[in-house]
């Protein structure tokens, strides 16, 4: 037996603003129901679902964490912030990533970055980044 894909599906409150966020982080929508208050995104090779109808606790902070792999971490930051979105500067953990870490608009935590190498910018080591790992 082998596992062929993981695709998260991400309980929000309002798929259509979650839509337009992760739009913003490079995402399309591969398919969108409104009736079902669901859509599936992509983004090269990586899929994500969000779903409105699955929140059965809208008020509940969120726990989900989705670490991003892009290929270039520094252009990837850029196009970020082109498209609007308000993000940190890059940092190298002390694990050895260059990543920058924000929320989506339903509280989950999206780390994103690459092993820290000569293409990265080199920033300071994040002290506090051992506290931010759950």
């Amino acid at each position: 037996m082998k596992l062929n894909r993981l695709i998260p599906m991400l309980p929000v409150r309002s798929m259509p603003a979650s839509v337009e966020f992760y739009q913003q982080l490079g995402f399309t929508v591969e398919q969108r129901d409104d009736s079902w208050r669901w859509a599936m995104l992509c983004l090269g090779d990586c899929r994500l679902m969000l779903d409105e109808s699955i929140n059965v606790h809208p008020d509940s902070p969120s726990s989900a964490v989705l670490y991003f792999y892009p290929d270039a971490i520094t252009e990837y930051h850029e196009q970020v912030r082109r498209n609007g979105l308000v993000i940190p500067d890059l940092d190298v953990t002390f694990y050895g990533m260059t990543e920058f870490r924000i929320e989506d608009p339903d509280g989950n935590r999206l780390w994103i970055g690459q092993k820290a190498s000569a293409e990265a910018p080199t920033r300071r080591q994040n002290p506090n980044a051992a506290n931010l790992v759950t």
